[in-house]
This record gives C-alpha cells, sequence and structure tokens, in this order.
C-alpha cells in the first residue's frame, strides 16, 4: 500500500518565509531555515519549497543551508530554467525539482529532465484558476494571466512527456483555508496515473482527508501548517499522526 503523505509547502521570498492569499500579498511568516529544524522535529513527510521572488535568480546559498538541516526527503521549485540548474538542486540535496512556468514555454524540457535525473525527480506544478465562467483554466503565474489551455489534457500531456509527480495548485484557494478545490483533485486524478499532489485551500485534518480521499496520493498545506488560531498567529505546526 502506498503511504499517504501530508506535506508542509514553503514559500520563500527574497530569502524569507512568507504566506500568500490567491498568490497575493505576501505575509511575512518567519526564517526558512528554523521552519526546517522545526519540522525536522515534528518528523515530517517531506518538505516542499518554493521560491517565489521577483528575482529571477536561484539562491542556491540558502538552498544549502535548507539542504544542511533537513532530515526529510526536499522538493524544490523555482526559477529552475535549465538542466545545469537542475543538476546544481538535486546535487546539494535536494530529492526533486518542481517546475512551472517553463514547461509552458517549453515542454520538452519534460522528458530532458526525465532522461537526465529520473522521472521521480520531476515534479510538474499546475497552477489552476477559474475563468469568468468558472471554468478551470491553467494559470501563467509569470504572465499572471489565465491561459486557454484545458487542466486535464495539459496533465495527460505532462505524463506522456515523463513527469513523475503533478504539483496540482489552485490559485482560488490559495491561503483562504476553506477548503481544497475537490471538482479539480477529482478530475485530474481520474485523467492521469501519476501521483498527485493537492495544494491549496487546507483549513484543517479533514479538508487533507478530503483531498486524499479524492485521488490525490499526497495533500500539501501552507497556512494550516504555519498558522494557529483564529487570529492566525505564527506558529509552526505538524500533526505527525495526520
Amino acid at each position: 500500500m502506498i503511504k499517504r503523505r501530508i506535506i508542509p509547502c514553503l514559500l520563500i521570498n527574497d530569502n524569507i518565509l512568507v504566506k500568500t492569499v490567491q498568490f497575493k500579498n505576501p505575509k511575512y511568516v518567519g526564517d526558512p531555515i528554523m521552519a526546517v529544524k522545526i519540522f525536522n522535529d515534528k518528523e515530517v513527510d517531506e518538505l516542499i519549497v518554493i521560491d517565489i521572488s521577483k528575482n529571477d535568480n536561484i539562491n542556491f546559498d540558502l538552498l544549502t543551508k535548507l539542504a544542511n538541516q533537513s532530515f526529510m526527503p526536499l522538493t524544490y521549485g523555482g526559477h529552475i530554467k535549465t538542466m545545469e540548474d537542475a543538476k546544481k538542486i538535486l546535487n546539494i540535496g535536494f530529492e526533486k525539482i518542481c517546475i512551472n512556468s517553463v514547461v509552458l514555454e517549453n515542454k520538452n524540457i519534460i522528458s530532458d529532465f526525465a532522461k537526465a535525473f529520473g522521472s521521480q525527480s520531476v515534479v510538474i506544478c499546475i497552477n489552476i484558476k477559474k475563468d469568468i465562467f468558472g471554468k478551470h483554466c491553467v494559470y501563467d503565474t509569470k504572465t499572471k494571466k489565465i491561459t486557454n489551455l484545458d487542466p486535464c489534457d495539459y496533465a495527460a500531456s505532462i505524463e506522456k512527456l515523463g513527469a513523475g509527480e503533478i504539483l496540482l495548485q489552485s490559485v482560488d484557494k490559495d491561503g483562504l483555508m476553506k477548503g481544497f478545490d475537490i471538482e479539480l483533485i477529482t478530475k485530474i486524478s481520474k485523467t492521469v496515473s501519476i501521483p498527485i499532489i493537492a495544494l491549496g485551500g487546507a483549513g484543517n485534518i479533514t479538508d487533507l482527508e478530503l483531498a486524499l480521499q479524492s485521488g490525490a496520493s499526497a495533500a500539501a498545506a501552507g497556512s494550516l501548517f504555519v498558522f494557529y488560531g483564529p487570529h492566525k498567529a505564527v506558529l509552526i505546526n505538524y500533526n505527525n499522526n495526520s
């Protein structure tokens, strides 16, 4: 039986830990290195780190420090553009790389990375936002625009090119802590056979369970693991029995 994974997702903006709401207004949360240390102590299944800085460069020094502090599998996404970028990140100690905008520009990079590092190391992030008619569409974080790409077709094409996993993120649900987009998770899970990590909207353990029951292989969350209580006080937390 495949172990169901619960994964904290850390957002980094200009070297600090932040949290967004619907991909906007990053709020300061704390120090990413300290967060990794705390999640180590809490025996987290694995950790996803995504850099959303406007600066288009990868901070390899910070990634090295994070990898050195971590005793859990790490996935990194943000500003990865070349084979050399990916190789350096994996050599630092990250198990997986996560790519997004670069795939919208050149889908063949998936097969290039899969051949070089193995599909198990290649995670493709698909950001989804509903259009004015309520239809799910692939969202481009680089242009900040909704594309005309159908999420199911896009996910299927990514799988064929050799992706090992999909990080499926709802822009509309991000940071609201009101539950995942279950309809979206269900649709994509019925389309592909590779594992899906659901992200965006988790507010409690029940939300995580619903995502897993709807076809996700793993449930990820940001706000749930860095905020506590009705006033969203910053407190790194994780229930390792979830």
